[in-house]
């Protein structure tokens, strides 16, 4: 392979992951930057024999590894091994919905108007029907809202277009794959809700590979909650006057019901402030107009339900519409209920719509059942999944207590490469003057480093705080570096900008923590503003640091420190990407000096040395990163 070195952590872990396979044991492995994981875990799969599942965090890992990885691996190993790629339904173009669309003719915009003829071209030439590979249309326009379906308004094997549906061609492909590349939320999909078709493929299934497997609690906490949304309910609202329109155009009253349930989930949306938040359902008792609001979603409900009824056998989409809306019914009633001591029941507030969740207090046994089902190997492997090596935390929440666990550092030299900096006379971070003084403390470092700097918040109000103040002490220092700010582009097309400059300060929050890969000068400081832990005020944390509390057990010990270190390490791990980037890392955030659990917190960092002194990270800056480029002089100049 093009550049490849020998490295003998990558060599244990291959080993490691072999031995896992041939005993179809269960591996949770953690590979620091650098060690090579994807090579390491690929090579033994590939070689196998057996069908293999990779599942990855998101759909541009998937696409990497795909197009990248597994062909590079494959042609070294010489090996005859198929490969296949397979996304949720709502990446293919469904023909059904699309000409439905493009008949109804209502859009709201011209521009999705048009979206929607651009899509109606690309399917009448698409071999595949992704909608990654449909130029002109962004995958972010609401013409795919309509061109695509969903699992409840999939008609399956009665759908007049089932023969050339584009996502039953890629599952068919999948099926006779021995390398499958899905995403975590595709798998999840199949494991909670047994999708249509893709349950086929784990039963056939040797190995399966969890790539950026950090993420998986909270994947997996999403697809074993239940979750209903007045956006779902608008949506059943629109598919039933178009099903009706097209199979029952002589019964008025459907059209009429239909409307009515779109009027109430409306209503019910309304009854909230504007502004976005979580809030447990108890908090919702006695808040004006939501009781009866939501009794006029349920009748509404009940009504779709009894003309639907009788309308049913028309069409096989009535009859979808008919099983969907008994099925939101009976999901909301059971959400009102909240009778499961074992789940929290919560609302989630967006700009235009209102979701009712119900999130299990673990996921740990429902998640292990689904694992104990066939014998298999089960690899989980990630930059970040312990503690200072303590996997305890991870394992528990997954419900791995059998599973063999393995270390391996990083190859990188941090002691050389980096500086970890804890400023001196920080403030607390729960003051109102702590994100002030997390910009001031930055400033020297961002001008040492000429720019070429991420600022990490952990929290969307400190974000646009943090990015303001910056703003205003570039504008009066006369400093010239570009200032991007999360939000005002795509996450990729945020990374392109700033790598493209090479002398830009990104302020970031949530969105840059992870899988984000910039090497070389264009990123040599990165700063996080505090210890990122999850506010207590949060729903579901609220309800399990309630839980684990009541059962005598420390919830910030094993749940709320543990988590903010393996989300700490994350951030930490966008310095370092290879062995010739050099940087600052900078913590502003005194109780990791200052608390008894600090120690654990740095124990999980990279071996960097530490230091307080704002001048000492200044010269380390200066001195490692050399002299500013003339292209960089020359840009901070205009």
């Amino acid at each position: 392979m093009k550049d490849f070195r020998e490295r003998p952590f990558q060599l244990e872990m291959a080993q490691a992951v072999a031995q896992a396979i041939a005993g179809n044991e269960m591996l949770v492995a953690e590979a620091g930057t650098g060690t090579g994981k994807t090579v390491a875990y690929l090579v033994p799969a590939l070689l196998s024999g057996g069908k293999v599942i990779i599942s990855t965090g998101t759909k541009t890992l998937q696409d990497q590894l795909f197009d990248r990885d597994i062909p590079a691996v494959r042609e070294a190993l010489s090996v005859p091994v198929t490969v296949a790629l397979l996304k949720g339904r709502a990446n293919y173009v469904c023909h059904y919905h699309l000409e439905r669309a493009l008949n109804d003719g209502r859009l709201p915009t011209r521009e999705e108007a048009q979206h929607l003829g651009a899509i109606e071209r690309f399917a009448r030439t698409t071999t595949t029907g992704d909608k990654a590979e449909c130029a002109g249309v962004p995958e972010t326009s609401g013409a795919w809202f309509h061109s695509t379906s969903t699992r409840e308004n999939c008609l399956g094997s009665q759908c007049p277009r089932h023969d050339g549906c584009f996502v039953m061609a890629a599952r068919r492909k999948a099926l006779e794959a021995d390398v499958v590349v899905v995403n975590h939320h595709l798998f999840f999909a199949d494991l909670a809700l047994r999708d249509e078709g893709v349950a086929e493929l784990l039963p056939a299934c040797n190995t399966v590979i969890f790539d950026e497997a950090h993420q998986l609690p909270d994947t997996a906490t999403l697809f074993f909650s239940e979750s209903l949304s007045t956006t779902q309910l608008s949506a059943l609202a629109r598919d039933v006057r178009l099903e009706g329109a097209a199979g029952a155009k002589d019964y008025a009253p459907l059209p009429e019901a239909a409307q009515a349930l779109n009027r109430f989930a409306s209503e019910l949306r309304l009854v909230f402030q504007p502004a976005g938040g979580r809030f447990p359902a108890r908090d919702l008792d006695g808040y004006p107009g939501f009781d009866s609001a939501l009794d006029a979603v349920m009748g509404g409900l009940d009504q779709l339900a009894g003309e639907l009824k009788g309308q049913a056998e028309r069409s096989e989409g009535l009859k979808r519409c008919w099983q969907r809306t008994l099925a939101l019914a009976e999901q909301l009633e059971r959400w009102r209920s909240g009778s499961d001591e074992t789940r929290v029941h919560w609302v989630e507030l967006f700009s235009h719509s209102l979701h009712f969740n119900s999130t299990p207090l673990s996921i740990a046994e429902i998640f292990s059942g689904r694992v104990d089902e066939d014998v298999r190997a089960w690899i989980f492997t990630s930059a970040t999944l312990s503690v200072n090596r303590d996997f305890g935390h991870y394992c528990q929440q997954l419900g791995l207590a059998n599973a063999r666990t393995a270390s391996w550092d990083s190859p990188y030299d941090f002691a050389d490469q980096a500086l970890l900096y804890i400023p001196e006379r920080i403030p607390e971070p729960n003051t109102p003057e702590h994100t002030e003084a997390v910009v001031e403390a930055a400033l020297p470092l961002i001008e040492a480093t000429r720019g070429g700097a991420f600022m990490l918040f952990t929290s969307l109000r400190a974000m646009r705080h943090g990015h303001q103040r910056l703003r205003d002490a570039f504008e009066s220092r006369g400093l010239e570096f570009p200032l991007l700010l999360q939000g005002e582009g795509s996450r990729s097309e945020m990374l392109v900008r700033f790598r493209d400059l090479g002398n830009a300060v990104l302020v970031g929050s949530q969105s840059f923590w992870e899988g984000v890969d910039v090497r070389g000068e264009a990123l040599s400081l990165v700063v996080i503003d505090k210890l990122p832990f999850t506010p207590p005020d949060d729903p579901v944390l609220a309800a399990r640091i309630d839980w684990i509390n009541r059962e005598g057990r420390s919830a910030f010990f094993e749940y709320q420190l543990p988590e903010a270190v393996i989300t700490l390490k994350q951030g930490a791990g966008r310095l370092i990407r290879d062995e010739t980037d050099r940087g600052v890392l900078m913590i502003c955030d005194p109780r990791i000096l200052t608390r008894s659990y600090g120690k654990r917190i740095l124990a999980s960092l990279p071996p960097m040395r530490l230091t307080r002194d704002a001048a000492e990270a200044v010269e380390f800056l200066a001195t490692r990163i050399g002299p500013a480029p003339m292209a960089r002089r020359a840009r901070t100049r205009k």
